[in-house]
């Protein structure tokens, strides 16, 4: 396709999916954020807040993320550690605590557990005063990638897709400025897939989540406009702002021609990046800074809608205040100080990014077509090609490391003989005991009949059609804790086992 006969704004939306694309607004500038308990969550995000972050992006730890409560015996060790600890309404009311959930934009990374978590957000912003249909925001809520790159899943993949499409189905009428899910390639680059293999995968994952919707009954217009995606950003600067012009052009035209969709918004890839974790190094800390720096601008570049940029510390612990700022500080400063921002697409044109761009479309659209010949992709994940495709490809670029044929700096070329030390985050130690006693004191004080009819109320709509939503908020509503409505999934669902 001729570059100079299309513009930015219009399909297939190679160059943008806005005519103005950053003139008239910057991209969401996020700091993803979350550790210890909702109060200490608070003020990191308070904080992020007042150094000019324009949305939050919420961390939880990995018991929330696997249906399991605080108190859980495979919980212990692991509250609070790599995200925020959330079980009941109360510690969601905690962590949004002197924030108006009307007037800011929230991203949630939960996937297993993501109905249960977007209807707790709900109710925190009812109980601030907030109207659902004004809120905006995003849950990850892609399920297929955890089973294709990392591994927080509890339910068999068909009675997943079921819950995610109840999901769509629900917010379509109970907050329709909400994005119902972020079809994440992110996961899939960190584990170790190449740039096309990203889109690709990431895109079949699309096409199942849209067949199901429209199976479940759902026009695809209906839906479509609130799906958003989330992108890695990694090292080759040209072949990541090439991917992301590729991903937009593929996805329009595969709506447009595959699914018939006719709303100009079902046609525009909205998506969020994120720079990526797996390139950071713990030697020589400070040079992430420069990797970052180069990541962030490629996705500008390429037309993020929103951007997190990650820390310098990253590859040691949880970032640091200071950290978490630089971090915020990179973006501020492509957006106000680099003038990239002044143009849409400002590479189109050049021939090595229309060439680049060519090619990833080309090579993803023969993986989609691959998979299609399988049956789809949950017929691809059941019989472990995607997962193989990704090994393969994180097998040879580690290969390509050790033999220094691909050079990382610090780490098998330039290194430095000195050691270079940073303030460092430390967990508060205490924190798992209080977040234990305080689920202690929820249990204690709420209406146990209440919660014990709910729960059974959701279970019998489990074993039938109704959609689960509506009775996921009023378990939620009634204090039922996580645990207590993944377990009831659990009871009737089962638990995936990866063979």
């Amino acid at each position: 396709m001729a570059v100079d006969k299309e513009k930015p704004g219009e399909y297939p939306y190679t160059r943008g999916i806005y005519p103005d694309m950053y003139r008239s607004r910057l991209w969401t500038m996020r700091q993803y954020a979350g550790f210890g308990t909702a109060e200490e969550s608070n003020k990191r995000y308070r904080y992020l807040l007042s150094q000019g972050i324009t949305g939050l992006s919420v961390a939880f730890d990995l018991p929330t993320q696997m249906g399991m409560d605080s108190d859980h015996p495979l919980a212990k060790g692991e509250v609070g550690r790599v995200g925020v600890a959330i079980c009941t309404l109360a510690d969601m009311e905690r962590l949004f605590d002197g924030i108006p959930l009307e007037k800011i934009t929230t991203s949630m990374t939960i996937n297993s557990t993501a109905a249960i978590l977007l209807a707790l957000y709900v109710l925190t912003a009812r109980r601030q005063g907030a109207e659902a249909r004004r809120l905006s925001g995003t849950i990850q809520n892609d399920i297929l990638k955890e089973y294709i790159a990392r591994g927080t899943y509890i339910y068999p993949p068909r009675p997943a897709m079921r819950i995610i499409t109840d999901v769509f189905a629900w917010a379509a009428d109970e907050a329709p400025e909400w994005n119902t899910i972020s079809i994440s390639g992110y996961h899939i680059r960190e584990a170790g897939s190449t740039c096309a293999q990203e889109v690709a995968f990431t895109l079949a994952n699309a096409i199942a989540y849209i067949e199901a919707a429209i199976a479940a009954g759902l026009g695809v217009d209906t839906f479509a406009p609130r799906l958003s995606f989330f992108f890695n950003v990694h090292n080759n600067f040209l072949e990541e702002i090439a991917k992301f012009r590729a991903a937009r052009r593929l996805y329009a035209r595969m709506m447009k021609e595959r699914f018939d969709a006719r709303h100009p918004k079902s046609l525009m890839m909205r998506f969020h990046a994120q720079t990526a974790g797996s390139t950071l190094t713990a030697r020589q800390p400070d040079v992430n800074l420069a990797r970052v720096s180069m990541q962030a601008m490629a996705a500008v570049l390429g037309g993020a809608q929103s951007l997190h940029t990650n820390s310098r510390d990253e590859a040691l612990a949880l970032p640091t205040e200071e950290s978490a700022r630089l971090a915020l500080r990179t973006q501020q400063i492509i957006g106000y100080e680099t003038g990239v921002a002044n143009v849409a697409d400002p590479l189109g044109g050049s021939y090595f990014i229309e060439e680049l761009t060519d090619r990833i479309e080309r090579e993803a659209r023969e993986y989609i077509e691959r998979i299609d010949a399988m049956g789809g992709t949950l017929k691809a994940i059941e019989a472990g090609y995607i997962q193989s495709e990704i090994q393969s490809a994180a097998y040879e670029y580690q290969r390509e490391i050790e033999k220094g044929d691909r050079v990382v700096v610090g780490v098998n070329r330039f290194r430095s003989a000195e050691t270079q030390r940073i303030p460092r985050f430390q967990l508060d130690p205490a924190a798992e005991r209080r977040q234990v006693r305080r689920l202690e004191e929820v249990r204690a004080l709420r209406n146990a009949r209440l919660v014990t009819d709910r729960l059974k109320a959701l279970e019998e709509a489990a074993r039938g059609t109704e959609n689960l939503m509506p009775h996921i908020v009023h378990c939620a509503e009634a204090f039922a804790t996580v645990g207590e409505i993944s377990d009831r999934l659990r009871k009737v669902f089962g638990e995936y086992r990866e063979q």
